[in-house]
């Protein structure tokens, strides 16, 4: 049964193996959460323009891939809150380990010669890649993904961490404001998840504008989505 609030819409019954705090459709008949998805804007367009810089800068593909990868993450995550079918959870899901991964050969690249490339580490992320793809397919089950997906973001701080302390430790301010942000997006997102019931009841007594301030899980988006653009900067 639908929680309470959820109505029908255009893209039918979810089929998401994840729903979110959000009511479905309480905004737009051709929009299962709204908020949830246009805050995905912040995934999408700062790195197009970071990616059509890093061209004209003349820059290294990785840097290329690492800001089209999240551009991936913001679409595919918009597709899915737009619709709440699996197909596209996987559209959301998938891209958040391949940009990772992406994000974790330019942190460990970061010392090297210009255009060269780590074939034995790019080898063990692809493998990786794959591997959770493949298994994630089979299972179906959201928390294996999220392990992956954290264990790969832990790489990703600890790296960040160690770069700022010990190599560029002017780079400390824009590290640790990174860092931060997506923390506080974190944060939110386990808000919204555990505290869902008084949310939406929470909501319910508010205008609709206001309620929207609520959406924890558009703030996470909001927030890692930033976190993760000022990263790349990093």
């Amino acid at each position: 049964m639908a929680p309470a609030g959820d109505r029908e819409g255009y893209w039918g019954p979810p089929t998401s193996t994840l729903e979110w705090c959000e009511e479905n459709y309480a905004v737009s008949y051709y929009i299962a959460e709204f908020w949830n998805t246009v805050s995905n804007l912040i995934f999408i367009l700062p790195p197009i323009y970071g990616a059509i810089q890093t061209y004209k800068d003349g820059l290294e593909k990785r840097y290329l891939a690492a800001y089209l990868c999240l551009t991936a993450v913001g679409l595919g995550s918009w597709c899915f809150h737009m619709t709440l079918k699996y197909e596209m959870q996987l559209l959301d899901e998938l891209p958040m380990i391949y940009s990772c991964c992406v994000f974790v050969y330019c942190l460990y690249e970061c010392f090297k010669y210009k255009n060269t490339v780590n074939y034995a580490l790019l080898f063990l992320l692809i493998t990786y890649s794959i591997v959770v793809s493949i298994v994630y397919l089979d299972l179906k089950e959201p928390v294996f993904h999220q392990i992956m997906y954290g264990t790969l973001v832990s790489i990703i701080v600890l790296r960040s961490v160690y770069i700022v302390l010990w190599v560029y430790p002017w780079l400390r301010g824009l590290g640790y404001t990174s860092l931060t942000v997506f923390l506080m997006g974190f944060f939110l997102w386990n808000v919204d998840n555990i505290f869902c019931d008084k949310l939406r009841a929470l909501r319910e007594k508010m205008p609709p504008v206001v309620g929207a301030v609520t959406q924890f899980h558009a703030w996470w988006h909001i927030l890692t989505g930033l976190g993760s653009y000022l990263h790349i900067l990093l």
